[in-house]
């Protein structure tokens, strides 16, 4: 019996999808569990599998924006007749005829249930958050719904997407952005709508790097190499455990506090930048969260995360060490309540009892959305992580 291919939803909140391109031609065979096509959600592009074994019958749309739940492709036995269910109708017209208009007008966003705007979940929280009214607004996204761009377009009293462009400039190249930097620019713009603040510490880290050459010694070539980040990485996790008011998400009308601590690692691509999820990392050894570390970025970088991979963080690290940063302000990764700002180790100065040591110090900024924390929770929260990395044994 035929089978059809519905686009899935692979996220919280996914409303739509747009499919880059087909890795089988109708006719093919294909297996369960093979890649079938190729997905561009908001957040990745992945490989989707086939759901069923027999023979891509059709391709019922080969490239676009796709709905969730609509059938885009037909699997089934060699020459088996099918009949694919069509999407369900848009809402009749209160008249079978259209009036004509007197003048020109802006089109109206279309409705369905009784005159309800068409729109994602996340077009009308922006909305909402921002006072815009829908019914102003004309959509993009599939079947005229009302899109994130949409709402953000008018928030920034920019014109619509019908809109002559302006004359290019001699000299200047213009960059189309690509799914990843609109989904970039919608989240920084989200983010700073938060009312956010800033503490910062800075910790001595003789023993954690004390801890990580040893553990190094001891892990003998196998596996990923720990670093200094899973060090921190784990020493998160168990402040994290320790207030849990900072392992949080805001939802709105509440605050959702978190049992384990799922830790988001910023990773920078060529172009943009992406923040997998390693999970439980409360649970796990610096040594496997070290592997997880280089399984989740190199994956990043050759472009095969899942959607799975980038859903359901608590908390984030951004570690600019490596190039040399002494201290930065990272911007919230909403919803959730904070994110660690992370610069190099760097030997310094200190006065300790009255005599001048040279210490490696590493500078920490933790920003946080001060509508989940206050200033007092988000100090002792980060008060205990310096704790720990200056004696990394009261984490373990």
């Amino acid at each position: 019996m035929a089978v059809e291919v519905k686009l899935p939803r692979l996220g919280q909140g996914m409303e739509s999808g747009t499919i880059v391109k087909w890795l089988k031609a109708e006719g093919e065979p294909v297996r369960k569990g093979e890649p079938l096509y190729e997905l561009d959600t908001d957040k990745v592009t992945q490989e989707v599998e086939a759901e069923a074994d027999g023979v891509l019958l059709a391709i019922e749309v080969r490239e676009g924006e796709v709905p969730v739940g609509r059938t885009i492709a037909v699997i089934g036995a060699p020459g088996e007749t099918f009949e694919v269910t069509a999407p369900a109708p848009a809402a009749p017209a209160a008249s079978p005829v259209a009036p004509v208009p007197a003048e020109p007008a802006v089109p109206a966003p279309p409705t369905a249930n009784g005159g309800r705007v068409k729109a994602s979940p996340l077009a009308r929280r922006i909305a909402r958050e921002r006072g815009i009214e829908l019914r102003g607004l004309v959509g993009t996204g599939p079947e005229g719904r009302i899109v994130a761009e949409d709402v953000e377009r008018a928030a920034a009293g920019a014109p619509a997407p019908a809109a002559a462009p302006a004359a290019p400039v001699e000299g200047v190249e213009l960059v189309p952005l690509t799914s990843l930097r609109k989904t970039i620019a919608r989240r920084m713009t989200e983010a700073w709508q938060a009312p956010a603040f800033q503490i910062t510490m800075s910790a001595d880290m003789t023993r954690a790097q004390e801890l990580r050459a040893r553990l190094v010694e001891l892990q003998a070539g196998e596996g990923a190499k720990p670093t200094i980040s899973d060090v921190l990485t784990k020493v998160c996790a168990a402040a994290l455990m320790r207030h849990r008011a900072v392992n949080a998400r805001f939802a709105g009308d509440a605050i959702e506090l978190h049992p384990t601590a799922n830790i988001g690692i910023a990773v920078a691509l060529p172009g943009g930048l992406v923040v997998p999820v390693i999970r439980s990392c409360e649970r796990r050894t610096i040594a496997e969260l070290a592997n997880a570390r280089a399984d989740v970025v190199g994956r990043a970088r050759e472009g095969k995360l899942t959607q799975a991979d980038l859903d359901g963080g608590t908390f984030t690290i951004s570690n600019l060490g490596m190039y040399g940063v002494e201290g930065f302000v990272a911007v919230l990764n909403p919803p959730e309540a904070a994110i660690l700002a992370v610069g190099a180790i760097e030997e310094k100065p200190v006065v300790r009892d009255g005599d001048l040591e040279i210490v490696p110090l590493m500078h920490m900024t933790l920003t946080c959305d001060h509508r989940s924390l206050d200033g007092a929770t988000a100090a002792e929260f980060l008060g205990t992580v310096k704790a720990f990395l200056e004696e990394p044994g009261l984490a373990l």
